[in-house]
């Protein structure tokens, strides 16, 4: 796909997603964003040499959420009958939750700035968030009269809690970045000029694991939040042997007792 909202690329195993429209503070405006994003988590997802995928915006924004300009004018995803602005949901942005659940390589937010509404979402979307001192982040919904349509009640409840979502999505407070790391939003807050380089050494340190392994340890990690305990055990158990039959295991262990750097081939 010829990425224009977007760019997308990687290197030394790393993908970087980058919302490109900051003249509109990334906002998820209409389905163009929406396919190349999800176009781009299904690359991340067939390629097997990438191991990471990190997640910023271009510009002073992470994502402004949807387009308030749209939303008066009744245009885009907001235009329609009830029934079509439904339809317009599950066939547009909607997508985008799916196509980050359904992703086995392992993803880092890096929030550059404000994240608001559906941004806020797709920063709770990936399994690790890193905060620019200038980050913002805001389940605003009811602010504008909306409430998360975009799987924000799925994704943010899990991420601080069911009592501490139910408070931002009630008041729609927009919190800065250390109150995020407080109630657990994101993992660590860095200067905003080291934002990039520092989730790419977290991705680096990551993509130094057994490829394969790590994406069944991520599904893994989802399953289980949906299972019961025998159940979990049961598919751990079926992914763990598995995972003895895999060269990366063998060389893990032969490198542990070698005392060597292991080489990992995804084999």
């Amino acid at each position: 796909m010829d990425f224009k909202n977007i760019k997308f690329g990687w290197r030394n195993h790393i993908a970087v997603l980058t919302l490109n429209r900051p003249e509109i503070r990334n906002a998820i405006s209409d389905d163009r964003i929406v396919d190349e994003i999800v176009a781009a988590c299904r690359a991340a997802q067939e390629n097997l040499d990438i191991r990471v995928m990190i997640v910023t915006g271009e510009g002073s924004a992470f994502c402004a959420g949807g387009n308030i300009k749209d939303m008066k004018n009744r245009k885009g995803i907001f235009s329609g009958s009830p029934e079509e602005i439904r339809e317009n949901y599950r066939k547009g942005i909607q997508r985008i939750p799916l196509a980050f659940y359904n992703l086995d390589v392992p993803t880092i937010a890096a929030v550059n700035g404000p994240a608001i509404g559906a941004g806020c979402d797709l920063a709770c979307m990936c399994d690790i968030r890193i905060a620019s001192e200038r980050a913002r982040f805001g389940e605003t919904f009811v602010s504008v009269g909306l409430i998360p349509g975009d799987g924000g009640s799925y994704f943010l409840s899990r991420a601080v809690g069911f009592q501490k979502a139910l408070e931002l999505a009630f008041t729609g407070r927009v919190i800065d970045a250390d109150e995020a790391y407080r109630i657990r939003l994101v993992s660590e807050v860095v200067p905003h000029g080291d934002l990039l380089n520092r989730c790419i050494e977290v991705a680096g340190e990551i993509a130094s694991k057994p490829p394969k392994i790590l994406r069944m340890a991520k599904r893994l990690m989802y399953l289980s939040q949906h299972m019961t305990l025998p159940e979990v055990l049961e598919m751990s158990a079926a992914y763990q042997a598995l995972c003895h039959h895999t060269e990366d295991h063998h060389e893990a262990v032969s490198a542990m007792i070698e005392k060597k750097k292991p080489v990992f081939r995804g084999k």
